[in-house]
């Protein structure tokens, strides 16, 4: 039987309803709502993978400009999914929840195998945690209304991406939230 873990990618003022932030953003606030409730209800690890980039030198800043500067509002988790107690924080300074962070000892502490990562954007920090975890032998379910990016295509293309290259198991938040 899979042990879970939830990685909320992203979930920031600044990605969701902020200055970077694109119309599709605010559609995924309410599915990760209601998945990260029935994570916490079933004892699943929430995790919350969050951009922190040091003012003015971060690297992501030549791509993307300034965004999610730590200590700043923008660098919060949308209201709507404020961490609770037992939740876990891992701040990032890449698209990737894994580089450069305390992710994989924290999920191998937690003796997890399959990680459920939802979250901004399908095509970019999703992406990029779904390789290194794939890299590192865990198991992909990626619940296709806790994510998005900028444009329907890119969207259907990151799932697809998800799917044929780590074998992430694209599903349905209802079908997953049944299985849990």
């Amino acid at each position: 039987m899979a042990k879970y873990a939830v990685i909320l990618v992203d979930m920031l003022n600044d990605f969701i309803t902020g200055p970077i932030s694109t119309e599709r953003a605010p559609g995924i606030v309410e599915p990760n709502v209601r998945l990260a409730a029935k994570a916490r209800e079933k004892g699943i690890p929430v995790i919350y993978a969050n951009d922190c980039h040091t003012p003015e030198i971060d690297h992501e800043f030549k791509v993307w400009g300034p965004h999610a500067v730590e200590g700043t509002k923008g660098a919060e988790v949308v209201p709507e999914l404020t961490p609770q107690k037992g939740d876990f924080i891992v701040p990032k300074k890449r698209y990737s929840a894994f580089y450069g962070t305390n992710l994989e000892l924290l999920l191998k502490e937690l003796g997890v195998d399959t990680l459920i990562i939802t979250g901004w954007q399908a095509d970019c920090c999703c992406r990029h945690t779904s390789a290194d975890a794939f890299f590192r032998g865990y198991d992909i379910v990626v619940p296709k209304e806790t994510t998005d990016t900028t444009t329907y295509e890119a969207y259907i293309a990151g799932l697809e991406y998800l799917k044929t290259i780590y074998g992430a198991d694209v599903c349905d938040l209802d079908e997953l939230m049944a299985k849990l």
